[in-house]
């Protein structure tokens, strides 16, 4: 065989999100946004004496710093996208980077939830007005960042009706969106907060909403823990996508004896089958049949020959 001829039978396994480039540069500018915010806070609280603030303003420093992974992984993904190194592509780098920010987050939940009960028994002194105004710029900054990340959904939604919602999602985007909605939601109640305690003397009002965005936070931190953990153990992400493959392979007395379904990447998935029949086919054939299914990129089917038949 010739050896310019191998091309033919060769494919890239570069299995990148189809909108990687335009989720990166979102996700730098939300890293720019939430750094300049963070700082205006951090000299903010410090010039008026408010420790809220202060501390709110390094609690976001945790959220550049998670942005700041999910950015990184993008373009490493994309900068070793063929690397031969990497026997699937660098598609689950973004799931990686999620867990790890989803185990970030998990971590601020604790410590807002600690530094709740805390300040639930030993209130602190709060300048109202000055934490309110900077309070409510750091949710504009965040509405926008979450509505930057959150956009590339609404697309997704169509292409979600045949398939799993997961196979699609980029959970190294979602990681960042979540960061975000999270200082949103943060921000909204600590505005709550600290009008309650301006107009009604509330100060109880601070840190029992700090709990309770401590536990909304830490069930948003698990849930992705859970999807993008999933996928990097390899489980069947799509069991409809894994139904309807099994549906068209077997047919005509062929018989599927093995089957590894995994994604790859979002929207990428990888197939392995092996098909025992008593009029084999050849691979290719069996490969036709899934021509139609949306999100099979990397497909290997194995046949087997049946020595006894069917009975």
């Amino acid at each position: 065989m010739h050896t310019h001829t191998i091309a033919n039978w060769s494919h890239d396994h570069a299995f990148l999100g189809a909108r990687h480039a335009e989720n990166e540069r979102r996700t730098w500018l939300v890293v720019a946004l939430t750094a300049a915010m963070m700082v205006v806070e951090i000299v903010g609280g410090t010039i008026y004496g408010s420790m809220a603030l202060v501390a709110d303003g390094w609690h976001m420093s945790t959220h550049a710093g998670a942005l700041a992974i999910a950015a990184v992984a993008y373009r490493y993904a994309r900068g070793h996208a063929r690397d031969p190194r990497f026997c699937f592509g660098t598609g689950k780098v973004g799931e990686l980077a999620g867990y790890s920010s989803a185990l970030i987050l998990a971590v601020i939940s604790l410590l807002i939830g600690h530094q709740s009960v805390s300040r639930l028994f030993s209130p602190v002194t709060i300048s109202f007005d000055e934490a309110t105004v900077i309070a409510a710029i750091g949710l504009g900054v965040n509405l926008a960042s979450a509505w930057l990340l959150n956009e590339q959904h609404e697309h997704e939604h169509e292409h979600e009706h045949h398939h799993d919602h997961r196979h699609h999602h980029d959970h190294n985007l979602r990681a960042a969106y979540l960061h975000v909605l999270a200082d949103a939601m943060t921000s909204v109640l600590a505005i709550g907060a600290l009008l309650t305690g301006r107009f009604f003397g509330w100060t109880w009002m601070d840190p029992v909403m700090g709990i309770v965005g401590a536990l909304v936070i830490a069930h948003w931190s698990l849930r992705l823990l859970r999807n993008a953990g999933a996928v990097l153990l390899d489980t069947v992400v799509d069991p409809q996508l894994a139904a309807r493959i099994r549906s068209k392979l077997e047919v005509d007395g062929d018989r599927i004896s093995d089957l590894h379904l995994w994604r790859v990447g979002p929207g990428h998935a990888a197939l392995i089958a092996a098909i025992v029949s008593d009029q084999p086919r050849s691979p290719e054939s069996y490969k036709a049949r899934l021509a139609d299914l949306d999100g099979l990129s990397h497909i290997t089917i194995e046949v087997h020959p049946c020595t006894h038949p069917a009975g």
